[in-house]
């Protein structure tokens, strides 16, 4: 099944969202659950992630409008991966699924916060995922 997910990229000048499809293997009538989402976005993730870090590393340079797009983000790179271990999936999906339980980030379906990861969501190809991590604020109480 094909699910929209917002992505803001703090590195665009304007930190826009945007859309990217994922085609993951939910359940075929568009039924499944948070924690279902969550498990198959983070599989994506890894196989992503683990993908690019068997390729040859290549040559990478940064113009004049990379560079400025990422300094407005705090950090300039070549988006290079230094590590040579690959990501363990189950370590990733437990540490996911903590996150959201501990309020790390929030799901919103369209405009409706998701709640709980065994909540049963119904999705079509119309409906958009967005993921927001939250900062947390520094303090003291007095």
């Amino acid at each position: 099944m094909e699910i929209k997910v917002n992505i803001k990229s703090m590195a665009k000048r304007r930190h826009s969202v945007e859309p990217v499809v994922y085609d993951l293997p939910l359940g075929g009538e568009g039924t499944f659950t948070v924690r279902q989402l969550v498990t198959e976005l983070t599989r994506a993730g890894v196989e992503d992630y683990n993908r690019r870090l068997e390729q040859p590393e290549i040559l990478k340079c940064l113009t004049r409008e990379n560079i400025e797009d990422q300094a407005q983000s705090g950090k300039v790179s070549f988006g290079v991966i230094y590590g040579e271990k690959e990501a363990d999936f189950q370590k990733a999906a437990d540490n996911a699924i903590q996150c959201f339980e501990d309020g790390i980030y929030r799901i919103f379906l369209d405009d409706k916060p998701l709640e709980s990861l065994e909540e049963e969501i119904r999705v079509t190809e119309e409906n958009t995922f967005t993921f927001v991590r939250l900062t947390m604020l520094t303090g003291r109480l007095w």
